[in-house]
């Protein structure tokens, strides 16, 4: 056949609209348009970083349409292969008929993990934890030095990966010894007051038990640009349970989330994340995934805090002719932040600023992936799949990373020995 042909059961008088909703993985959701759109082009699986370094992995085309044409013919299971997506989304962004990649995943990883995986098996007692991190994060930051004791002991960290498959190889994250929810509260909350300029924050877990420092640099760089802040009750954004098939804990912190969030777009507020894969899972797996009332205005009104600075203030007015003492700066974007079309955005930020360098270090995937990364048997993979980054950090000038992600900054620390910050940290550097 060539290629100016249609397959053979292929009837270009048929369009989307006539097809009739089907259910295909239990949520009830009709893909078929999406997999229809997928023939011959292998876009998705050529910027795979998992399937770049692990042959054993069929690519997210298989893991997408065309397990779902699979579904469609007979009931089979779902392949085992699903739980080796490591959730970067890079397909989605590399698919040029908007076939609906991650969302095919996320239900496929979502069924295979409630119906095929044993629920008493090592692996899913061992993604359980790493996908509900807040869980350990919200305990271990009660007594957050004995827990960084604890954690930190070598010996410890070698039965974690024997009795349940968490590499020894990682240096756990430290817990601050105060929250950032601790820091807001002491500081009596909102210090400015508008009626037209608000913001509440989606801090997330990260920087809410690891890195204060950031959702600090949140808080005082939109107070310095004249905006009142909230930050309301929250749950994780639920991105680690996406990425390891636990959508009902997804969905129970998203029926938090959605209300706490679409009651203050009613006041006026939009929604500011500083962890890019926050921002990714309430403007785009939120509404694909899940139906609660006011989920859609929550998406419609989400946007990573460098994105809205830039959109709605003259960020570059106010880092004109500006000088900053910083370090010179290897840059890595996030997976998740090249899918918002937000990879370039703090290189031609801060570009201008002297006083430092900074250069991007390409655009690979750091490899870590969020929980991917953490898993014994995929922890070579995703050093592998790093590799890239980390030649280039360290041939760029500067031997200190940024970037948004906090698994990222986790990549890049662990395979560079580099201190990694965040771009808000910079930026309060030079407005505040």
């Amino acid at each position: 056949m060539s290629d100016a042909q249609s397959p053979p059961d292929f009837d270009s008088t048929v369009g989307i609209d006539d097809f009739e909703p089907v259910d295909v993985f239990d949520g009830g959701m009709d893909l078929r348009p999406g997999a229809d759109n997928c023939y011959k082009c292998t876009a998705c699986d050529t910027s795979c970083p998992v399937a770049e370094v692990d042959d054993e992995f069929p690519g997210p085309k298989f893991q997408g349409p065309e397990q779902w044409r699979l579904k469609r013919k007979e009931d089979v299971e779902i392949d085992d292969s699903i739980m080796s997506c490591s959730n970067c989304m890079r397909c989605d962004n590399a698919c040029p008929s908007g076939v609906p990649l991650s969302q095919m995943h996320n239900e496929a990883r979502g069924e295979y993990v409630e119906n095929q995986m044993d629920h008493r098996s090592r692996e899913y007692v061992r993604n359980r934890i790493l996908a509900n991190y807040r869980t350990l994060a919200e305990l271990g930051s009660k007594v957050p030095r004995i827990t960084n004791a604890v954690m930190g002991n070598s010996l410890v960290q070698k039965v974690n990966e024997k009795l349940l498959g968490i590499t020894a190889e990682r240096e756990f994250p430290e817990f601050a010894s105060q929250t950032f929810r601790e820091w807001w509260r002491e500081r009596g909350g909102a210090q400015v007051s508008s009626e037209e300029k608000r913001v509440a924050y989606f801090h997330g877990c990260y920087s809410n038990y690891n890195t204060p420092e950031v959702g600090k640099a949140l808080v005082r760089v939109f107070e310095e640009f004249g905006y009142e802040v909230a930050v309301p009750r929250q749950r994780c954004s639920g991105t680690p349970m996406f990425a390891n098939g636990m959508l009902s804990d997804a969905e129970r912190a998203a029926n938090v989330n959605v209300p706490e969030f679409y009651d203050l777009i009613e006041q006026g507020y939009d929604v500011v994340a500083s962890c890019t894969s926050c921002s990714m899972s309430l403007k785009q797996e939120y509404p694909e995934l899940f139906q609660i009332s006011g989920i859609d205005e929550v998406s419609n009104h989400t946007y990573e805090a460098l994105e809205y600075l830039r959109i709605y203030e003259d960020v570059e007015g106010a880092l004109e002719d500006k000088t900053v003492d910083y370090p010179d700066l290897a840059y890595h974007a996030p997976c998740h932040a090249r899918n918002q079309g937000l990879d370039r955005q703090a290189v031609e930020l801060f570009r201008e600023v002297e006083g430092f360098e900074i250069e991007d270090v390409g655009s690979s995937c750091s490899g870590i992936s969020g929980t991917y990364g953490w898993k014994a048997e995929k922890y070579e993979k995703s050093m592998k799949i790093g590799e890239d980054m980390f030649d280039h950090m360290h041939h760029a000038k500067g031997n200190v990373g940024m970037t948004e992600c906090p698994t990222c900054s986790m990549q890049m620390e662990h395979g560079s020995g580099y201190e990694i910050r965040h771009p808000l940290q910079l930026l309060e550097e030079a407005v505040v």
